[in-house]
C-alpha cells in the first residue's frame, strides 16, 4: 500500500545547531524503507519568514529525503495572517522567497487509489492574490478523482474545535476562510486533513474523516499556553498508510529525539515572540 512521510516543525537554521539530530533519526527511517511521498507540512524554518538563509538550509536538509517531495509553509516560513501575527504578515516577498527554495507551497500527487491534496494554510484570509489561485487550484484538484480518495494536508489545522466554530485565533485556520475549503471537506472521498503547527499529536475521527496533528521535530509548548486543546507532547513525525478506504497513521518516534519545551530554549529560537 502506498505510504506518505509527514514531518512538520523542523525550524531548522544554520544560526544554531537545534533540531538537526531529530531530522537525521527521521532520514535514517526514510532512506531505510523509503516512503511513497514525504509531505513537510510547514515552519520549516526557524526564521524563513524573514532569513534568507534560514530558508536556504532548510530546503537544502529536506532535500536529503528519497523519493517524491511536497513542502507546504508554515507561520514561520511565509509569515501568516495579520492578525494573529502582525510583525511577519503574509506578502509577496516572503512567498517569493519561499517559492524560490521550495517551490508552489501547494501542489498535487497521485498515488495509487489516491490523490494528495497540499495546501498553503499561511494566505488563507488575506485576501492576498495568491489566496485566489490557490481556490481555483482546490476545484481543479477536485475534478477526475473518479473514486480516488483524497488525503489533504496543510501546516495550520482547518479547525481545533468543529468546523463552524467562529474563533479566530492562532492555533487554525482564520474561520472566514473555511468556505473555501467546503469542497474538500464535504467530498464523499475525503479521509484524512493532516496538519502541524500546533507541536501536540493527536487525531480524532469525523464521519469517515481522520483528522491528525503531527507531532513536530523541534519542541513542544508549554500547557498554559495551549489551554483547552487536545494532545499530547511528543516528537516525532508520522507514516501514513492508505488502505483502500482509510488511513492508518503510525507515530515514529525514535530513540534519541531531544523534543524540549519552548520555555528552555526560547532564546536561541523566537526570543521576542510569544509562540
Amino acid at each position: 500500500m502506498p505510504t506518505i512521510l509527514q514531518l512538520t516543525d523542523a525550524h531548522l537554521s544554520p544560526r544554531n545547531e537545534l533540531f538537526r539530530g531529530n531530522l537525521a533519526l527521521i532520514h535514517a527511517l526514510a532512506a531505510a524503507a523509503p516512503p511513497d511521498l514525504t509531505i513537510a507540512s510547514g515552519d520549516l524554518s526557524l526564521d524563513g519568514a524573514d532569513q534568507e538563509a534560514d530558508m536556504a538550509f532548510a530546503a537544502e536538509e529536506l532535500g536529503r529525503f528519497p523519493g517524491p517531495f511536497m513542502a507546504l509553509p508554515g507561520n514561520h516560513d511565509t509569515g501568516s495572517h495579520p492578525h494573529t501575527m502582525p510583525h511577519q504578515p503574509f506578502d509577496a516577498t516572503r512567498l517569493a522567497r519561499f517559492q524560490r527554495h521550495l517551490g508552489a507551497g501547494y501542489g498535487l500527487h497521485d498515488l495509487p487509489g489516491w490523490r494528495i491534496i497540499g495546501l498553503n494554510s499561511e494566505v488563507m484570509g488575506t485576501d492576498h492574490p495568491e489566496e485566489e489561485i490557490q481556490a481555483r487550484f482546490i476545484m481543479e484538484a477536485l475534478e477526475g478523482t473518479e473514486g480516488r480518495r483524497l488525503a489533504v494536508f496543510l501546516h495550520k489545522p482547518i479547525f481545533v474545535t468543529h468546523a463552524d466554530d467562529p474563533t479566530f485565533d492562532y492555533w487554525s485556520v482564520p474561520p472566514q476562510a473555511r468556505s473555501t475549503l467546503l469542497p474538500l471537506l464535504n467530498h464523499p472521498g475525503l479521509r484524512l486533513v493532516a496538519s502541524g503547527h500546533l507541536h501536540l499529536h493527536h487525531e480524532f475521527q469525523r464521519d469517515s474523516v481522520s483528522y491528525v496533528w503531527a507531532p513536530p521535530l523541534s519542541f513542544v509548548v508549554e500547557e498554559e499556553e495551549q489551554q483547552g486543546l487536545p494532545g499530547v507532547r511528543r516528537g516525532g513525525a508520522l507514516l501514513h498508510h492508505l488502505h483502500k478506504d482509510h488511513v492508518e497513521t503510525v507515530l515514529l518516534e525514535p530513540e534519541g529525539m531531544e523534543v524540549p519545551y519552548l520555555g528552555r530554549i526560547r532564546h536561541l529560537t523566537y526570543p521576542r515572540a510569544a509562540s
